[in-house]
């Protein structure tokens, strides 16, 4: 018998590190070749992970909810009629599209101390470890790693503050120069305050107050959102469309689209439209930051939010450009019915370019969106309401709905955006009630 290892396998190429959310077969259990072993969580996207052996479970590696690296070994296993121990190659998991494996540290590209020998060259580091040490500078034979088997993850290398024994010759003359920073340099050489701050709360609870932990899929949100809020520098604009003949077009064709096509038609597939429409003339719009650069994509991807009781999952309508009204309302119902099933994989999120999304349904007038990082910008889609609106004719009864922008001002500013908005909102108005929707 010999004990193998389970890695955590590739799960897409943008993806570095993953969390545990739930083991399927505890420590004891026989499993066989391919059965399931954990589920993990990345980008919200579940997946199982098979076994690569038949054999007993002897123990996990790593604690559940906790984000690790990409081939991080997360199992122990007894393999029947192996008589070496090892380490086994990354399973493939059961949702994953594309193979990824951990990178090896290239010591001159990040370690800036040359006098010091190079501890980290037969490590293993995530592509996101391998980043943020080349990016600040930092040498990781000075990072004390947290994770499995001692390793550096991000926090660790996030959290890092070099001590004064391990800063270059030239930071410790500057550092002297200052008695305020000679102070504060001496409690940084501190062991206890050159380790990573724990996650703990200062305030004490009462008797009516309960800590959740929050699940994998929640801190990939939390992650996110914060990526997104920190990294972009937000704007935001609102107007107001007047979608009269829209709805008109919509109330005629519901009832016989249902009977035909099986599902109901919203409004929401007629605003993708308008939107995708007013994309293809303002093609600065659907872009993304990359590195100092603008990256226009020629594809027309919209992600769009689909809400259960817990999350909110944002998957992608592939090429809506060449879709029909019907044809956007049909993917709109598909990719709604996998996420409420639990059944989204990482290919049905990949590669959004916009993202609209419609606030309305749930009764909001106005709201601004966090930007679906890396894309340029989020619209909101609000509630339709019938207001009073003065015309050259005289006064009417019209259906109007605010329309509001979320932008990246690195790469947008208020007139191409504004110009953006108005072409929606006149796409929005050349509806017409005979209008095919095919």
């Amino acid at each position: 018998m010999a004990i193998k290892q389970i890695l955590l396998p590739g799960l897409g190429e943008s993806v570095h590190e993953a969390s545990i959310i739930n083991w399927l077969a505890k420590p004891g259990d026989h499993v066989k070749k391919y059965d399931p072993l954990a589920e993990t969580v990345s980008d919200k996207v579940t997946t199982e992970i098979p076994s690569n052996f038949t054999g007993i479970v002897k123990e996990y590696l790593v604690d559940l909810d906790k984000e690790i690296p990409i081939g991080t070994s997360i199992m122990s296993i007894e393999v029947e009629g192996e008589a070496e121990a090892g380490v086994s190659e990354p399973a493939t998991p059961v949702a994953s599209a594309t193979s990824q494996t951990t990178a090896t540290a290239a010591p001159t590209s990040i370690s800036k101390n040359a006098t010091k020998p190079n501890q980290a060259r037969n490590k293993r580091f995530s592509p996101a470890v391998l980043a943020i040490a080349e990016e600040k500078g930092i040498d990781l034979n000075d990072v004390t790693g947290t994770g499995n088997d001692g390793r550096i993850t991000r926090k660790d290398v996030l959290n890092y503050t070099p001590s004064a024994l391990t800063s270059s010759p030239e930071a410790q003359v500057q550092t002297a120069s200052s008695p305020i920073q000679a102070t504060e340099q001496a409690s940084i050489a501190s062991p206890i305050s050159s380790a990573p701050a724990p996650e703990t709360s200062d305030f004490e609870l009462s008797d009516h107050e309960q800590v959740v932990p929050a699940d994998g899929i929640r801190k990939t949100i939390a992650r996110h959102m914060v990526q997104s809020a920190t990294e972009i520098p937000h704007a935001w604009m609102l107007v107001e469309a007047d979608v009269t003949n829209m709805v008109k077009l919509r109330n005629r064709m519901k009832d016989n689209f249902k009977q035909q096509e099986g599902i109901s038609l919203s409004y929401f597939p007629f605003f993708i439209k308008a939107v995708v429409q007013a994309l293809k003339k303002h093609p600065k719009i659907n872009t993304s930051w990359q590195d100092g650069n603008i990256v226009y994509h020629h594809d027309f991807n919209i992600s769009i939010a689909v809400a259960t009781d817990d999350y909110l999952y944002v998957p992608v309508i592939k090429h809506a450009d060449q879709l029909s009204i019907t044809g956007i309302a049909k993917e709109i119902s598909r990719l709604a019915q996998l996420t409420r099933a639990g059944k989204l994989t990482a290919a049905d999120m990949a590669d959004g370019t916009f993202t609209v999304n419609n606030t309305g349904s749930f009764g909001s007038i106005a709201s601004m969106g966090i930007i679906n990082y890396p894309q340029a910008a989020i619209m909101q889609v609000e509630s339709i309401t019938k207001k009073l609106v003065v015309t050259d004719d005289g006064i009417k009864i019209a259906d109007m709905v605010n329309l509001c922008l979320s932008l990246d001002h690195r790469i947008l500013d208020g007139l191409q955006a504004g110009r953006f908005m108005n072409d929606v909102k006149l796409n929005l108005s050349q509806y017409r009630i005979e209008s095919d929707l095919y």
